[in-house]
């Protein structure tokens, strides 16, 4: 049954936010226009960029915890992952600012948001050679620069504070998928590729991977969003 370990937490990690989609006070289920253009766009970019890293042995897959289907060099499970993840994760983002609707950061984020870009643009530079450092956080840095010169939203700040929440089963899933609990990982990684510092199993990188991507995710829901007519948004808490 080892073989179905991937596909489980693919799936396990969708049905809780699945099922509460259709809460009647906030039904996230109906704002589908919104949320599947979201998880779908970012998915395409990801699994490119995916499947390049994977055939260039930045990382990749262990058989034993797989069902033997792929494409190309990504397993399906892999490839679920960028949807089902993105799925949980936008729920929870909704979820969290459903319940708490003030405003968590005075700034709305600016500062945190100039923080990691610096920081993010140093690390890059002085690990130019590592490609998995190098491309997810120039890109994380690329992204954020252009969401507050550009599309300047007002919800980061926001977003900041749910990114906290996601990360709990973000490091549940990635722990194990990195081998953490189990004999050996679901996914491995070539750590001259990255910086080598391991939370855990996981590697450091993956915190901001997986913000990039959740990010994209939030950024494509809220503008989708803006453009739904009201007919199609949730019903009013």
């Amino acid at each position: 049954m080892q073989k179905y370990l991937y596909l489980a937490l693919d799936l396990g990690s969708v049905l809780v936010p699945i099922l509460f989609s259709f809460y009647p006070k906030k039904h996230f289920a109906s704002t589908w226009r919104a949320w599947l253009p979201a998880i779908a766009a970012p998915a395409v970019l990801f699994i490119v960029w995916d499947e390049w890293f994977t055939a260039m042995r930045v990382w990749g897959f262990n058989s034993n915890y797989l069902t033997g289907i792929s494409f190309g060099h990504l397993p399906l499970e892999e490839i679920l992952f960028f949807l089902c993840i993105p799925y949980a994760c936008l729920f929870t983002y909704v979820a969290v600012n459903y319940l708490k609707k003030e405003e968590p950061l005075p700034d709305r984020g600016l500062r945190v948001t100039w923080t990691l870009i610096v920081g993010l643009v140093a690390v890059g530079i002085k690990n130019y050679d590592r490609w998995y450092t190098m491309v997810t956080f120039f890109g994380l840095a690329a992204f954020l620069l252009y969401l507050i010169l550009v599309i300047k939203p007002n919800y980061l700040g926001r977003f900041y504070f749910s990114y906290l929440f996601i990360l709990i089963p973000f490091f549940l899933v990635n722990g194990v998928l990195t081998g953490s609990w189990i004999e050996r990982p679901v996914v491995w990684y070539n750590d001259e590729e990255n910086l080598g510092i391991r939370m855990g199993t996981i590697p450091f990188e993956d915190t901001f991977y997986g913000m990039l991507l959740i990010l994209m995710n939030v950024v494509i829901y809220e503008w989708r969003m803006a453009r739904l007519p009201a007919s199609s948004a949730p019903p009013a808490p």
